[in-house]
């Protein structure tokens, strides 16, 4: 029986004439609390608005200059809402609309907070996500809320909220803006601080019309955000302003996130050497430590040379940092020392001296966003890394999952599965191996236990392309970037001495040539390994899992972080008694191929399975056989797999049974495999259309290859369930 809808979206045409048919929606003719969204498919442009009074906030609209140029009004209500929800459901609209992408918001309100009322979390989460499916039902969102969670533009959309620490950080910067006798701000921050988000916080607001702002969450800071926005905004008329980013990958990321934001733009995010190509007022710099000098450059020598003519400055004495130095009236340099990781970054000389200058604030951001464990755990890595924990103190956490692993296959089997549970789960690891697949793409680059496994493939944006969880990143690659979970695999470049009680480096196993080409001093090179694996450490939300290749260190690591423990007699023995959707699923008498598709089948009931501990129990869900090994990484030859039907929201990454029906003749049955499912996509003018589907293996025999369904063909083939987990 089908559930009742919690939430209704109607449509309007927005107009003075169609009011009148707006008066006919009960909830809008009655002063119920409800949110709404104005919008434009010509232009691309919303807003999102929440209001118990609808014809009169309407109304207003409609003598808004840009407002009135909007074309379409959908109409969310629901009996449920109150204030409170209606207020939520609008910052989340806002928050993941703008990270959608498929319209630029109108919205002035930055620093959206979460409130906390009576069955948020119960009810109406499940009315906010069902608000969304009918949003992209009726074209107005194009992207999965699981997608969206896991997007970089969402990561570092000014619409989310602020800390404390950040406000008050926010403030410290426009004031520092405004003061007449400064010239450089340093802002001080670990990983995962917040840094980032701060720099395109305060690029909005800034490009924001005071007009449209709205700081209702900054309550105490309010009236002084909006006094000292006005002092900038008529200081600074139409400010040029630049937020330079030192890595290519990074930059292209944040560029992104700038071309989903109304009043930002893609070009506002520059690299270095684009300074040399004019003043700014205002220079915010993201990452400074990876700031360059001139040293193991490669390729980039030219470029630096030629950026240092251009600025009249002595190329053998100079750094990046002297060119913000010099072309910005007012320089802001978010900067961390523990992630200078290779001889070229700038010398921390040159944040000192600019630090000690009378016309240079400091100020510390300390709040840790990223990592779910907290300033517990980043204190806790400093220590582990530089031997200073007491003897057989271990991690310990309920909200953060930190794992040593004595498997490699077992590391490599769980980062899959939370890739498959969350999404953006990626190995990473050390220079400890030669990048040989660069020029021979048939050689694997790193073998360990019989594994073998490959370098990133592509340098830009290496944590979102569509063969990054079949690969291993390394620093250049996630430097600056939010993960999910992350396996850090340490290799043979960095050992433990039982003797002096300390961490050692074995140059000759380190291969990054740019990283330590001109080391003289084996403490600097110490020290720059130890900030790459601190850093890389630093980039789970969720998790960090962990394997040493060198024993003595895996030994001393064991000391301090829980120790993996595969999940032998996970599931419960099934109970005596099965009852039908209590503790137990239908069984299908289908064979599903984790192979090619399987022989032609006409499926039928045949029992009831138990569902395992911990599984909810519905009329969606059924069980099957699954058989062949090229999804033996997960699943084993013959396993009771259960599996939820006709799974909604996105398919990327998810294991599913996929069925393909014989169009030769309909009544012999139909195929079945089981993959991982991969969508590529183009974007049409029509918006998103499928380019061709992969249905991947996940086997540690190398020789099955993906199926690869063409869209012409994609007609036959239809998801029937989503693979939840094995039921014996």
């Amino acid at each position: 029986m089908s559930q009742p809808h919690l939430v209704e979206v109607n449509r309007y045409r927005f107009s003075t004439g169609t009011l009148d048919g707006i008066r006919a929606n009960a909830y809008a003719n009655n002063n119920w609390p409800l949110v709404y969204i104005l919008s434009d498919g010509d232009t691309r442009r919303a807003y999102v608005g929440e209001t118990t009074n609808t014809l009169i906030r309407l109304n207003t609209h409609l003598k808004h200059a840009h407002k009135q140029l909007l074309t379409t009004v959908h109409l969310i209500s629901s009996e449920r809402f109150n204030k409170s929800a209606t207020l939520d459901i609008e910052s989340a609209l806002i928050k993941y609309m703008a990270a959608d992408g498929r319209f630029s918001l109108l919205n002035g309100n930055l620093g959206l907070v979460d409130h906390n009322y009576y069955q948020k979390d119960e009810l109406y989460s499940q009315i906010f996500r069902e608000t969304w499916d009918k949003l992209r039902a009726q074209g107005v969102a194009k992207y999965s809320l699981e997608a969206i969670d896991n997007s970089d533009v969402f990561k570092y959309s000014p619409y989310k909220s602020l800390s404390f620490d950040q406000r008050q950080g926010l403030i410290e910067i426009m004031r520092a803006l405004l003061d007449p006798g400064l010239k450089n701000l340093v802002v001080e921050g670990g990983a995962g601080t917040g840094k980032s988000v701060l720099a395109i916080f305060l690029f909005k607001l800034i490009h924001s019309d005071e007009s449209e702002l709205n700081l209702r969450e900054f309550s105490e800071e309010e009236r002084e955000l909006y006094d000292l926005l006005a002092q900038l905004k008529q200081r600074y008329i139409k400010p040029r302003m630049a937020l330079v980013v030192p890595m290519a990958s990074f930059r292209k990321t944040l560029e992104k996130a700038f071309r989903n934001v109304v009043g930002l733009h893609p070009k506002m995010v520059i690299s270095p050497a684009e300074l040399a190509k004019g003043r700014y007022d205002i220079v915010l710099v993201d990452e400074s430590h990876r700031l360059r000098k001139r040293v193991n450059l490669g390729a980039y020598y030219g470029a630096f040379d030629k950026a240092c003519a251009a600025l009249g400055l002595d190329k053998h004495t100079c750094s990046e940092v002297d060119w913000v130095k010099q072309q910005a009236d007012k320089a802001v340099f978010f900067y961390d020392s523990n992630q200078s990781i290779k001889p070229s970054d700038a010398n921390a000389a040159d944040f000192l001296s600019i630090k000690s200058s009378p016309e240079t604030k400091v100020m510390t951001l300390v709040s840790q966003f990223r990592v779910q464990g907290g300033q517990h755990y980043v204190q806790f890595i400093d220590d582990l890394l530089n031997t200073s924990l007491a003897a057989d103190e271990k991690f310990r956490s309920k909200k953060y999952e930190f794992l040593l692993f004595d498997d490699m296959s077992d590391l490599v089997t769980e980062i899959g599965l939370r890739n498959e549970q969350y999404g953006l789960a990626r190995l990473v690891a050390g220079y400890a191996w030669k990048w040989r697949s660069q020029d021979d793409p048939s050689q694997h680059d790193i073998e360990i236990d019989g594994i073998q496994l490959y370098w990133n493939r592509t340098n830009i944006d290496w944590i979102n392309s569509p063969s990054a969880e079949d690969e291993v990143g390394c620093i250049h690659t996630t430097q600056g970037y939010d993960l999910n979970y992350t396996g850090v695999i340490f290799g043979e470049e960095i050992r433990y001495d039982k003797e002096s009680d300390q961490i050692v480096i074995h140059k000759d196993n380190y291969f990054d040539r740019y990283g330590k080409q001109t080391v003289k001093s084996a403490a600097e090179l110490k020290q720059y390994i130890l900030n790459i694996y601190r850093t890389i450490m630093l980039r789970g939300i969720k998790g960090t899992f962990v394997y040493a290749c060198n024993a003595d260190l895996r030994d001393y690591l064991k000391q301090h972080i829980p120790t993996y423990k595969p999940a032998v007699g996970k599931f419960t023995t099934p109970v005596a008694k099965l009852v039908p959707y209590v503790n137990a699923v239908p069984f299908y008498d289908l064979q599903a191929a984790a192979g090619s598709f399987s022989e032609l089948q006409q499926v039928e009931h045949e029992d009831w399975v138990a569902v395992p501990q911990g599984v909810a129990v519905g009329k969606n869900l059924f069980a099957c056989r699954v058989l062949g090994e090229s999804m033996n990484r997960i699943i084993p030859n013959g396993a009771t797999c259960i599996f939820r039907l006709n799974p909604g929201g996105s398919r990327n990454g998810k294991i599913v049974l996929v069925e393909c029906a014989d169009i030769q003749d309909g009544d012999e049955g139909s195929r079945y495999t089981v993959k991982e499912y991969e969508s590529i996509k183009v974007d049409a003018e029509d918006g998103w259309r499928h380019q061709r589907i992969r249905l991947k293996p996940r086997s540690t025999d190398s020789g099955f290859v993906p199926i690869e369904i063409d869209g012409d063909d994609e007609y036959r083939y239809r998801v029937v369930g989503e693979f939840i987990c094995i039921a014996d």
